[in-house]
């Protein structure tokens, strides 16, 4: 199984453009949000020699197990390349393994299945394409923090897994903070980031909330993971924001420690603005 800093050293990968181009109405067929609902394929970990602590990364093609989603990416793949003047990519779709003090879960995107999200760990929604079309559940996605989930096609997974950590509270910290990601629209730059939001911001969002290093992080070589920036530069502004408030909030205590009370409602009111470390049970939303 590679580690993160042996991947980074060893492997050169090449440079895909992962920004988001001009050709919008194409991201609902083609860009890191792959419609697989086959929950036939199971990961062949070997139980036994699990470790007590892990958080794995898995890269999956884009449209693996359905041939009309991956004929369709790589439609989509052709004629941005063409448009960006650059070869052409794989596209890749990345999911966690999560194991922790707490037990092992599956950290992925997916579409909506059915109204029974909590069945398969889901904590969230969020709307596909527009806030308008998300009333309806065809265009709406999950995200799942599954305990003893699996990865549908994982058979197919390729240079993977990627051990990113294995610290046990980066672990459960990383568990924590999934009903925290954000509901942004699927396929959309909502964050002006230049990239869009999908299931590969999902994860490189939680990464780096979580305090890992996801931007040393390359997919399989030849290929580009569209969403990956837009998760980490969302990130990156939601930690600045809160390291702004801490320091606000500390240099009101220090100057008036009666002005802490206010303070401190001042910011239960604006969390929401503020995304923290979410507490809601694991194994259920």
């Amino acid at each position: 199984m590679p580690r993160l800093h042996e991947v980074s050293l060893t492997r050169s990968y090449p440079k895909c453009s992962q920004k988001w181009g001009p050709l919008t109405l194409l991201a609902p067929i083609a860009s890191g949000f792959p419609v697989r609902m086959n929950n036939q394929g199971r990961e062949t970990t070997d139980q036994a020699g699990q470790p007590s602590a892990a958080v794995d990364l898995y890269w999956i093609p884009l449209g693996a197990g359905q041939h009309v989603v991956r004929l369709s990416g790589k439609l989509f793949e052709g004629i941005s390349a063409r448009v960006r003047r650059r070869r052409p990519c794989d596209l890749y779709h990345s999911a966690l393994v999560v194991v922790s003090p707490e037990g092992r879960f599956v950290i992925e995107q997916t579409p909506v299945s059915d109204a029974h999200g909590e069945r398969h760990g889901a904590i969230l929604e969020g709307p596909v394409g527009s806030r308008l079309a998300g009333r309806f559940r065809l265009f709406r996605y999950e995200v799942r923090r599954w305990r003893d989930g699996v990865i549908p096609d994982i058979a197919e997974a390729v240079s993977s897994p990627v051990r990113v950590t294995d610290d046990p509270e980066q672990a459960s910290q990383l568990l924590g903070l999934v009903p925290s990601v954000p509901a942004l629209v699927w396929g959309r730059d909502e964050g002006h980031t230049g990239d869009m939001w999908n299931s590969n911001s999902v994860i490189s969002w939680l990464l780096a909330s979580a305090g890992l290093d996801p931007g040393g992080i390359q997919p399989p070589s030849g290929g580009r993971a569209p969403g990956w920036r837009a998760g980490l530069e969302i990130a990156a502004r939601d930690t600045a924001r809160a390291q702004l408030w801490s320091r606000r909030t500390a240099m009101v205590a220090s100057a008036d420690p009666r002005s802490l009370v206010e303070a401190e409602a001042v910011g239960r009111r604006t969390a929401g603005n503020i995304r923290v470390q979410g507490k809601v049970p694991l194994g259920r939303p």
